[in-house]
């Protein structure tokens, strides 16, 4: 089995380090942007050359955007991925991030190309720091489960992973369905300028939707279609 491994945090972010960390001793190919992607939804290049930086025989730093990065990983770099793991992302992409996230359009785009794919993200409190090492572990179980189960085409997975504070127990993995709660919209004016100033952590959920199991302390995943 062939993996991608990418993200929209950018190929020196440690959230891809911890997944390629999760995965172990497969046969991994890091396909990632060169740059800081997040946000940038399924956005491919096509006015432009996409350079590709040969970082060692299984590490590629492309500068273009994650759905990009995919889109070369399966033409150019490899042509036999079985498997697009996508992560794991610093911040959570619940309910309708999954249309702005970077991270998820990557394995949308490989769903679009017959190939399986997770994207696996870490929800954030506040500005606490993350405990990478233990999201690599609470992804290699996840990822035990989710490899067993079949996909039918066109589908992926999306993984949101809580953020826990010291002493709190294990989560569990519940498998549910997205919300459909809006983000909040709230910005700061400034003269001429809008500045966007909505809380995360303080947007409308949906009871038992992935965003109130992420928010109550649970591994959040949905199955998603293209």
């Amino acid at each position: 089995m062939t993996i991608i491994l990418t993200n929209d945090d950018g190929i020196d972010a440690p959230g891809i380090k911890a997944l390629l960390n999760a995965v172990k001793d497969k046969n991994v190919i890091i396909a990632a942007p060169r740059d800081h992607q997040s946000g940038c939804g399924h956005q491919v290049t096509t006015t432009r050359p996409i350079t590709l930086e040969r970082r060692s025989e299984t590490e590629y730093a492309i500068a273009g955007t994650p759905a990009d990065c995919v889109r070369i990983a399966i033409t150019q770099i490899s042509q036999n991925v079985n498997l697009v793991l996508s992560g794991i992302n610093a911040g959570g992409n619940l309910g309708v991030d999954a249309y702005i996230s970077g991270t998820v359009a990557a394995v949308r785009e490989a769903a679009m190309n017959g190939i399986a794919g997770i994207a696996i993200s870490h929800y954030r409190k506040a500005k606490q720091s993350f405990d990478w090492e233990l999201a690599a572990k609470f992804t290699t179980d996840v990822l035990a489960d989710l490899l067993q189960r079949p996909l039918e085409p066109g589908h992926f997975w999306n993984v949101n992973l809580p953020h826990l504070q010291p002493g709190e127990p294990d989560p569990e993995v519940v498998f549910c369905q997205p919300c459909t709660k809006a983000l909040p919209i709230n910005y700061r004016v400034d003269g001429d300028g809008f500045y966007y100033i909505g809380e995360y952590g303080k947007r409308d959920r949906t009871p038992g939707s992935d965003v109130d199991v992420c928010f109550s302390g649970n591994i959040a995943v949905t199955k998603l279609k293209v």
